[in-house]
């Protein structure tokens, strides 16, 4: 039966070819799924099962450490496995976890659920993510995955109200678990390793190992800013005096402007130099969240969720297409996997522990601290690499 999924190991794959991408950026989108809508499904905890607003950051942080330890733990492991075979399993936890979901009772039994949910989504993540790594034009195809996960959330944002009115948290979850087992369909065109895939690129160097930590330790601050305002952006946008409807539907529209940054990023690959592209999105993500401040009107709600996707999602593509350049090797790309999934898993929890009477005026603040400490820990790095490639 295995064999029927993972097809013949022997069999070389091409990863440039198009089935192969398109069974990466399909898995690629699956693992981090919950993540994607995590605003609306942190919102349907507290409408439909009554969480606190702590309560339901804290299970959705449970989640993304299961996903940001299996990324960690990838990163020592995944040159020694089977990757399709692992992937198989991993996709077979996701599905297990998500229908056990629906029959959990208890806050803390359904944290411990959703972190071994995490932990299948993880190797999904890790693996996709690091054979984008390996293809030839990593900028570009970087870029088309962060797109089609925005087509993803735009349709998710949208639906899940109207979900949650007919089928409840339960039929959401159903839903999880068959997105899920759909990945099976995919594997076969996956490498089995990355062994005879790696091709340096040829703009590579290799940075001092104390500004490969920084570079990482970027990606790291970067993700927790994001961690930090994304799993309350929904709540945000309530405590305004917004509908939950007016909310997801703000939600869908940033998608569509998350696709035109990194639909953007994909286009001009790093012809701007990626310096200037970083700060570009970097402060556009910190002006969006100086909108979130104050009186939030819809019209300002509207506007601060689609410029801050829109910025996230170009700057995306280009600092994990910046670290792959740092290292000759190609294992930083793991490291930086792992670090992104680290810090979307202590952004929530982060998050929890400043919110204060619905007041989520010191989430904002802490999410443009580490945007702007970010942006400055990861110059060093891209300016050493041009002097080498000099």
């Amino acid at each position: 039966m295995l064999d029927l999924i993972t097809g013949d190991d022997n069999h070389p794959v091409d990863i440039n070819s198009l089935k192969s991408l398109i069974a990466v950026i399909y898995l690629g989108i699956i693992g981090p799924a919950i993540f994607i809508v995590q605003p609306a499904f942190v919102q349907g905890l507290v409408e439909l099962y009554h969480y606190s607003e702590q309560g339901a950051g804290y299970v959705a942080a449970a989640e993304m450490w299961g996903i940001a330890l299996t990324t960690l733990a990838m990163t020592f492991f995944s040159h020694k496995i089977n990757w399709r075979t692992i992937l198989v399993v991993a996709t077979m936890i996701m599905v297990t976890g998500n229908l056990a979901s629906i029959f959990i009772e208890g806050q803390v039994s359904f944290a411990i659920v959703r972190f071994i949910t995490g932990i299948g989504s993880g190797v999904l993540v890790s693996l996709s993510f690091t054979i984008i790594g390996l293809t030839s034009n990593p900028d570009r195809n970087f870029g088309f995955l962060i797109m089609w996960i925005l087509v993803y959330g735009a349709v998710g944002f949208m639906a899940m109200p109207t979900a949650y009115e007919l089928v409840g948290m339960e039929g959401v979850l159903v839903f999880f678990a068959l997105f899920s087992m759909s990945a099976l369909i995919f594997i076969r065109f996956l490498p089995v390793s990355g062994h005879e895939h790696f091709q340096p690129d040829e703009e590579s160097v290799d940075l001092s190992t104390q500004l490969k930590f920084l570079a990482v330790a970027a990606v790291f601050v970067y993700f927790v800013a994001q961690g930090v305002v994304w799993a309350y952006l929904f709540l945000i946008g309530t405590s305004g005096g917004s509908t939950e409807q007016e909310v997801a539907n703000a939600l869908t529209l940033s998608q569509f402007f998350g696709i035109a940054g990194a639909l953007l990023a994909a286009v001009a690959g790093a012809r701007f130099g990626r310096i200037k592209s970083l700060a570009f999105g970097i402060c556009g993500s910190v002006i969006s969240l100086f909108f979130l401040l104050g009186q939030v009107d819809w019209l300002i709600y509207y506007t601060a969720v689609c410029l801050f996707n829109f910025a996230w999602n170009m700057s995306h593509p280009f600092l994990l297409a910046a670290i792959t350049t740092f290292d000759r090797t190609g294992r930083i790309v793991s490291y930086a996997v792992a670090a992104q999934m680290i810090g979307l898993a202590v952004g929530p929890a982060l998050a929890a522990s400043v919110i204060s009477d619905g007041d989520y005026s010191k989430v904002i603040w802490l999410g443009i601290i580490l945007f702007v400490i970010s942006m400055l820990i990861i110059i060093p790095p891209i300016r050493e690499e041009k002097a080498l490639q000099l």
